[in-house]
């Protein structure tokens, strides 16, 4: 099994949602690129959404997703896993990111969304205790995953659940 390091959130300051996935890919992992898999759903869901390109240079469909007062990250910082499905995680190897720092730096945040199960279970097993009272006065989301891997959930469920994220930023 190899260590795999995440990377850094991508977030403005006035960021008021959060999308966490649990750790990159390996093809995110190489090109330094959240959701890189040309068969993740995540950037075709954020088109359809924001009218944010896919085909667009990675820094501007980032930048856009700020615009949008969005910021995105993982959960894991570090994890020892083989390939790039979220079950190969061996789970005494995770080592979660600094969130206390991530809501300092963006203290709007009142949504934040997983990107499947996993995330989920992570974030509620490492880090929900060390910030426990801004966890509370937050809405936590679990969506589909946008992973090629989760074939159980036809892209049209899966759009249908991510917009609850433009409600989010309405609502």
């Amino acid at each position: 099994m190899t260590l795999r390091k995440s990377f850094d959130y991508s977030a403005r300051a006035d960021a008021q949602v959060l999308i966490l996935g649990s750790m990159p890919g390996e093809e995110s992992l190489r090109r330094q690129q959240y959701y890189a898999h040309p068969r993740n759903r995540f950037w075709d869901i954020m088109s359809v959404l924001f009218d944010i390109n896919r085909e667009l240079p990675y820094p501007q469909r980032l930048a856009k997703l700020q615009q949008q007062r969005i910021a995105l990250w993982d959960v894991a910082r570090s994890c020892r896993r083989r390939g790039s499905l979220d079950t190969s995680i061996a789970m005494p190897s995770v080592r979660a990111n600094d969130f206390a720092a991530l809501f300092d730096h963006c203290p709007d945040i009142t949504h934040v969304f997983f990107n499947g199960r996993k995330a989920a279970e992570l974030f509620n097993k490492l880090v929900t205790h060390s910030v426990a009272d801004l966890a509370r006065t937050m809405e936590l989301t679990t969506l589909p995953s946008t992973s090629p891997a989760n074939a159980s959930i036809s892209n049209a469920e899966k759009l249908a659940q991510w917009r609850a994220i433009t409600k989010a930023l309405t609502g």
